[in-house]
């Protein structure tokens, strides 16, 4: 077939199931109701919000211009990796995960450098975000655990399950010992197979690029900005949360996991998470207490207005970023 209609056969797909969740989702909810919300809400609050947003773009910027340290083509200032990461995002909301290889292309056209050395320092940085909702996803653990037993109780009876465990402990170990030997020869068998090399191939280059990230220049400054990126997701969460009459009382524990339950639906392969970040928000919100349509529509004004940032300042770094001739390698003597 050919790579350009399957790419758009991928795409159309995706924003199928984007549209259709979303219906589904939001095909209860009258107009109105979003329109009341909307002017009740303390669009201070929500300003605000768009106000962290953009800085934790410029820093994500910033921190990507730390890992580019490519011997050929011109240094690439934080302020031009930050444009190329709002041309990834402007491109993430047509096409998912092509984002990437956008931000990369327009890189290499200003500054010269190989697409391929940016591809790397983008696959890190992934790998990097990977282990810090890992560690967010724990956090909300540790911090609301009562709702997430409560979640899971919901699915399975965990006091009856556990008592069955404890009754049957040689026969639970045994059944573990077996499962941990299936897996094993499981893997020896298929470990050529292209789908375990490919995980193989992932892990070794992550755990290459966490002692890679140790050579930096300013490692430090890597991983603080890491740090603060997260933060700013949770603050860019919790100031919307003030400022719609709904979610105004939601403590900061709790918004942390609307947070997590947003960043797991915005890791779905659809354009910007349409749909299922916003299935994954409401459905958190009403375990919180909030009504079902509240919580919709708090998804839907927390979604809607970083969509509408990301277009605004995507589309002008794109312009931007277009203005810049193409690097041109120097001629030595």
């Amino acid at each position: 077939m050919n790579p350009k209609l399957k790419q758009s056969i991928q795409v159309v797909i995706s924003l199928g199931i984007a549209v259709w969740i979303f219906w589904l989702l939001y095909r209860d909810i009258e107009f109105n109701s979003l329109l009341e919300q909307i002017k009740s809400s303390n669009w201070l609050w929500i300003f605000i919000s768009l106000a962290i947003a953009w800085t934790g773009y410029w820093i994500r910027g910033w921190r990507w211009s730390l890992l580019i340290q490519s011997k050929e083509g011109a240094k690439v200032s934080p302020n031009r990796a930050y444009h190329a990461v709002m041309v990834g995002y402007l491109v993430n909301m047509l096409v998912p995960r092509a984002g990437e290889v956008a931000r990369c292309g327009v890189l290499s056209k200003t500054n010269g450098i190989s697409i391929g050395h940016l591809l790397g320092t983008v696959l890190l940085e992934r790998s990097i975000d990977l282990l810090f909702l890992i560690s967010t996803i724990f956090l909300a653990f540790l911090v609301e655990n009562q709702l997430f037993l409560s979640l899971a109780g919901e699915l399975v009876d965990l006091e009856s399950l556990g008592q069955k465990v404890v009754e049957n402990l040689p026969l639970a170990l045994g059944g573990l010992a077996v499962l941990i030997l299936f897996l094993y020869f499981l893997f020896r068998k298929f470990r050529s197979h292209g789908l375990v090399n490919k995980l193989q191939e992932f892990f070794r280059q992550m755990f290459t690029g966490l002692k890679s990230i140790q050579t930096l220049s300013n490692p430090i400054g890597f991983w603080a900005s890491s740090f603060v990126i997260w933060i700013i997701y949770f603050l860019t969460m919790y100031t919307v949360s003030l400022g719609i009459q709904s979610t105004a009382n939601l403590t900061p524990g709790e918004v942390l996991l609307v947070m997590v339950m947003g960043s797991i639906g915005m890791v779905a392969p659809v354009q910007g998470g349409i749909g299922t970040f916003h299935a994954l928000v409401a459905y958190i919100l009403i375990q919180f207490g909030v009504s079902e349509s509240d919580g919709k529509i708090f998804a839907a004004i927390i979604h809607g207005t970083q969509v509408i940032l990301v277009l605004m300042v995507g589309l002008i770094s794109w312009i931007l970023m277009m203005r810049i001739p193409t690097w041109n390698k120097p001629i030595k003597d």
